[in-house]
């Protein structure tokens, strides 16, 4: 039978727990909402620069004069794989994803012969995959967004890739980072930033298929002046807007699994209440058989 003593020890210490996730879970709703309301501001403008560079992209693309982040080295042997993870944990299953993801990633690579290079930005990413893929890291960020993400750490993380990139380094770029979609549902998305592939949805493609004759478009400056100005930003922007998604996935994912934890050690409370309650009433029957068969024998 449990010891009364230990399992009052056990209740407090597991009170104590309840406290601090409670804690942490009204820490990051608070967090949460301040974060999505940053996404949601945020989306509209990266969704509006990637179509404006995809539209020029179709008619540049194909040049020869096409800029370098645009059409790309020629060659898709060398990727580099940007995780993006936090530098904290307790926040459930939010950074395991983006580390499978990068790992099946990197293994289908490999199996393909290519070459695999990858760019940590977050510590607990990094802390995981250097278990397998200690030669593969090449560069590892953390301490961004603390108090919130600012686009000028997303400009660092920009001007890092680029300096690879015109370094040769890698041919291919793709960060893996959780587009927000609410507290409860993160979605791992992986992301060609290098040479740019404008994404094109189902719904742009129906649309695309109804409209009739395109209307023509007079650039000036000229395209390739312009991609050469926006493409780098444009990367950027990207950057920026990951972390901004990263950002909210982290804080309600570890809102969620706050939760889940304080609504656990309540159970926990209530079941070791119980057995405490049952522990401390047998030793009470326990002492008053000993007091009365003590009577009955004088």
């Amino acid at each position: 039978m449990a010891n009364l003593k230990d399992l009052k020890i056990r209740i407090d210490s597991v009170k104590s727990t309840q406290k601090i996730t409670s804690a942490m879970k009204m820490v990051a709703a608070a967090k949460l909402r301040r974060a999505q309301e940053s996404v949601e501001a945020a989306r509209p403008y990266a969704v509006r620069m990637e179509r404006m560079l995809g539209s020029l992209a179709q008619s540049v693309g194909g040049t020869e004069g096409a800029p370098k982040l645009l059409a790309g080295t020629g060659n898709d042997q060398t990727h580099l794989l940007v995780a993006f993870t936090a530098d904290r944990g307790l926040c459930g299953g939010f950074n395991g994803s983006i580390v499978r993801q990068t790992r099946t990633m990197a293994n289908e690579l490999k199996a393909a012969g290519k070459t695999v290079k990858i760019f940590c930005v977050g510590r607990k990413g990094h802390d995981v995959l250097k278990r397998e893929f200690a030669d593969e890291i090449i560069e590892e960020i953390q301490g961004l967004g603390r108090r919130s993400v600012e686009y000028h750490e997303a400009a660092g993380v920009a001007q890092s890739i680029t300096k690879l990139f015109e370094d040769e380094a890698f041919d291919i770029c793709t960060i893996i980072f959780n587009r927000f979609q609410s507290a409860m549902t993160q979605i791992v998305t992986p992301l060609q930033l290098i040479p740019f592939e404008p994404a094109v949805s189902d719904e742009a493609e129906e649309e695309t298929a109804d409209e009739g004759p395109k209307a023509v478009y007079i650039f000036e400056p000229e395209e390739d002046e312009i991609l050469a100005e926006l493409l780098p930003r444009n990367l950027a922007v990207q950057i920026f807007q990951a972390l901004l998604e990263s950002s909210a996935s982290e804080h309600g994912a570890r809102m969620t699994a706050m939760d889940s934890a304080t609504r656990n050690a309540g159970d926990m409370i209530n079941d070791l209440t119980l057995t405490y309650n049952r522990t401390r009433q047998a030793f009470i029957t326990k002492e008053l058989i000993e007091i009365i068969s003590g009577a009955e024998a004088l």
